[in-house]
């Protein structure tokens, strides 16, 4: 991708599994120049400090990946933490940006933001159309005022910022916290662990049958960076695998894929979220974009990324 050549750019959480696939994306684009810090560098909830650097380094293009992440459980414990941190670094970011003649902005948000029974496939416009789910409400809501704001700066200013909505991810660098993962790492962890002390079960969190859509975090990678292609992209994009699954069937496997070959039993006394969240990723599609990773590849990486990672816990 030629366009990235010269271009200074500044990837904002690079080192979660998101920001980490879109430096390797940018590296085989041809981009020479890009911008990081740490958050032991740059708390990206202090404004003035925001402002500062971004008007230091002068971006010709920020992308937004740096959030405050977890599963069910920690949104439900921690909503103010995580609707404050979120909030703050998304407005200190976008307002920075157009505060210092950023040319271009992607922020990345969440499936999350749609409601909760919005009719599957989701689409784009089902945005605000009705009550969201209660137990990532927080995230969601910070979210949200993080895409519109990107919109409404484009809208008032001509900001060339946009958003992309990733389905559920999954891939290197993901965190697995045996309690505030999301349910790929958590699951990959929990049967790896079940596996090495021999146990005859596992249990999973609710009914199982839930169903949810995965994409590598490469292929979001790809389509970032696609979309950052586009001389007038959407206000707001779908990025997402095109299918879905159930929990259960994640499950089973996650199982296959770390070798456990006992049974796997669920916790109905747990929550199930969502009870379907697929989305409608017609409009990348028609923009000439389309995942490369199958959810069975992607999971043998994503394993071999935890045997990784398990060494150092």
């Amino acid at each position: 991708m030629a366009q990235f050549s010269g271009k200074k750019i500044y990837i904002a959480g690079h080192r979660g599994m998101v920001g980490s696939a879109i430096v390797r994306a940018l590296a085989e684009a041809g981009c020479e120049s890009t911008v990081t810090a740490g958050s032991e560098e740059l708390d990206l909830r202090e404004q003035a400090a925001t402002l500062d650097f971004v008007a230091t380094h002068r971006p010709d293009v920020m992308i937004i990946a740096a959030a405050r992440v977890g599963g069910i459980l920690a949104n439900d414990t921690y909503p103010a933490d995580f609707l404050y941190d979120n909030l703050m670094i998304a407005a200190n970011l976008i307002h920075a940006a157009y505060r210092n003649g950023v040319g271009r902005v992607l922020f990345l948000g969440s499936s999350c933001i749609y409601p909760k029974f919005a009719p599957q496939p989701i689409k784009e416009e089902s945005l605000l159309s009705g009550a969201l789910e209660p137990t990532n409400e927080a995230y969601a809501i910070s979210k949200i005022a993080g895409l519109k704001l990107c919109e409404f700066y484009r809208r008032q200013h001509g900001a060339l910022f946009h958003s992309v909505m990733p389905c559920n991810l999954y891939g290197k660098g993901d965190n697995y916290h045996p309690e505030n993962s999301h349910v790929i790492p958590a699951l990959i962890r929990r049967f790896h662990e079940a596996k090495e002390r021999g146990d005859s079960a596992v249990t999973i969190w609710g009914s199982g049958t839930p169903r949810r859509e995965f994409l590598f975090a490469d292929d979001l990678a790809e389509g970032c960076l696609h979309l950052l292609s586009l001389t007038d992209p959407p206000s707001l994009v779908n990025v997402g695998a095109g299918n879905d699954i159930t929990i259960l069937e994640l499950a089973a496997l996650i199982a296959r894929t770390t070798g456990f070959d006992g049974g796997i039993n669920t916790d109905q006394g747990k929550p199930d979220g969502t009870p379907r969240k697929l989305m409608d990723s017609s409009l990348i599609r028609s923009l000439g974009w389309s995942p490369s990773t199958s959810l069975e590849k992607g999971l043998k990486i994503a394993y071999c990324d935890f045997l990784e990672h398990s060494e150092k816990m």
